[in-house]
């Protein structure tokens, strides 16, 4: 079942009231394909292929203007709280595919374009690409989150999560605290 747009309203102080830092991952997932997902307890991140083994080599949504994967996506981080009210473990609906996720707050003001961020022995780096919930997200939690999510007045919050370059290759796992560096 979607959340309506009265549910969204009532949790945005609950989702704005997450942690600053020091947040445990869950929901490892890996996209070897579209619309693939595979569920694991460890990732390998590299620089220079991201997450070996997923898309972002072959079929990444941006590239770079020499053609190349967009290191900007290498890692999508979506909140907790926000996922726990579009996605369900055990539903049909598909999970959103982003990397994990963590009970922490993704707005710029907490983690801007640029900080690091130290999970497991791996360090990511904000991205400047926003995310923005695409069609798919619109068609998998309904056009009410679609809307909250791009709401003009949400952007600095990035509601939809961060999406992050690796900076130092290492390997994260469920349960690993991500932290601001």
């Amino acid at each position: 079942m979607t959340p309506s747009s009265e549910d969204l309203v009532r949790a945005l102080p609950h989702v704005l009231a997450a942690p600053k830092d020091g947040a445990a991952i869950s929901h490892l997932c890996l996209r070897p394909a579209r619309n693939e997902r595979q569920f694991v307890d460890e990732i390998m991140l590299t620089k220079a292929q991201g997450i070996p083994g997923e898309r972002w080599m072959t079929q990444p949504w941006l590239r770079t203007e020499d053609g190349a994967p967009h290191p900007g996506i290498q890692v999508c981080i979506i909140p907790q709280r926000v996922l726990e009210l579009v996605w369900h473990a055990g539903s049909e609906v598909l999970h959103p595919g982003d990397t994990f996720a963590a009970d922490i707050d993704t707005s710029e003001t907490n983690l801007p374009t640029g900080q690091l961020l130290r999970v497991g022995s791996a360090m990511l780096r904000v991205s400047e690409v926003f995310n923005d919930a695409c069609v798919k997200w619109k068609a998998r939690y309904g056009q009410a989150a679609y809307e909250w999510i791009r709401n003009p007045d949400h952007r600095a919050l990035r509601l939809r999560g961060i999406l992050c370059s690796v900076e130092q290759d290492g390997e994260i796992r469920t349960g690993d605290v991500l932290s601001k560096v």
